[in-house]
């Protein structure tokens, strides 16, 4: 087996959500010429991968035959994760990542509160994450992840609180992402009322922190948490450095020491283009930046960074030879790593 993991992009979407800058379309009718693509390039690949990631876009909304075709070309004994949202989960889909050799999904929930949801652009409620969440057990998927996200527009503690004793009580993994407002997107042209403020979403991140921890849920990298065991194998492996390889328009990969990426163009990749070269990866500086995403955090780091960082006081922890982000230093994360390798 391969130490390689692999990562494929479904670019489709029901819907747009305003805050997204993920690379999807909503064409759907073009689901059958885009798995074709994907098998004949993993076909040319034939590997047994170490883990294996399907993301978006949104998985769950290929038609479930072309979607058995698809996994039918992977073959990955180890963790091997597909993203869903809750509104296209189907028992016809459930059926066809279980016989497809999927062992864990991460299910998009974002929060189970209506105004935030709707704030989100996000469809159906907590009724049908229940219902996704039943069908997916029913199918043998016991581990699954959830999606949170922090810092909705009129998001507080305690709405928080609520999807978080809701996610805790289902799932063995759960991700707690800051919202942003990436370029390009309808927040970005129209941001919306009521977004809490930074020292807000500071709290807002620093409580679920706490309240996940209390619960279980041990923090391993900036934004993921898990039962102890239930660590995402797939993203460990990339805040590891690890290689992998990459399928479908704006996926980008890590092997032979290069790092590469397909152009964000549904038609190039269809057309059979290959990916650009991004240059070497993996150097000291790389390994340190994704290390310190992590809680473990850098082990080695150079004396520089070590006198770097013990100019950074509860922002950074210095431990024999290693450095740790503290969890305000997760906050500032881009900024603290980039005086550590100044």
């Amino acid at each position: 087996m391969t130490n390689q993991s692999l990562y494929l992009h479904i670019p489709f979407c029901a819907s747009k959500c305003p805050y997204c800058d993920f690379y999807s379309l909503c064409d759907t009718n073009l689901q059958e010429s885009y798995v074709a693509r994907c098998i004949e390039i993993l076909r040319a690949n034939p590997t047994k991968w170490r883990t294996a990631y399907i993301g978006g876009g949104t998985p769950s909304v290929l038609r479930p035959e072309l979607l058995a075709r698809l996994l039918a070309a992977i073959n990955c004994p180890g963790e091997f994760t597909i993203e869903c949202n809750p509104a296209s989960v189907t028992r016809e889909f459930c059926r066809a990542i279980a016989e497809g050799g999927i062992n864990r999904v991460s299910l998009g929930v974002q929060s189970i509160v209506p105004a935030e949801r709707r704030a989100l652009g996000r469809s159906g409620g907590i009724e049908q994450i229940t219902l996704a969440l039943g069908a997916l057990r029913a199918e043998g998927m016991g581990n699954i992840s959830l999606d949170v996200m922090l810092g909705i527009p009129g998001q507080t503690v305690g709405s928080l609180t609520q999807t978080l004793e809701f996610c805790a009580r289902r799932a063995k993994h759960i991700s707690a992402y800051l919202l942003k407002i990436e370029p390009g997107t309808p927040y970005h042209a129209n941001p919306p009322q009521n977004l809490p403020d930074d020292d807000a979403q500071a709290d807002l991140y620093l409580f679920a922190c706490d309240w996940l921890e209390q619960h279980g849920f041990a923090q391993y990298e900036i934004s993921n948490f898990a039962v102890p065991g239930y660590e995402s194998q797939h993203n460990l492996n990339y805040w590891h450095c690890g290689e992998y390889f990459a399928v479908g328009p704006a996926a980008h990969g890590f092997s032979h020491g290069r790092r590469w990426h397909y152009p964000r163009d549904f038609a190039a990749f269809l057309r059979g283009d290959p990916p650009l070269d991004d240059g070497p990866g993996g150097d000291f500086t790389e390994r340190a930046m994704l290390a310190l995403r992590l809680s473990e955090g850098f082990h080695l780091p150079s004396a520089r960074m070590m006198e770097q960082a013990r100019e950074l006081p509860g922002l950074v922890q210095v431990n024999n030879s290693c450095i740790k982000l503290t969890r305000e230093g997760f906050l500032l994360s881009n900024t603290v790593i980039g005086k550590l390798l100044n």
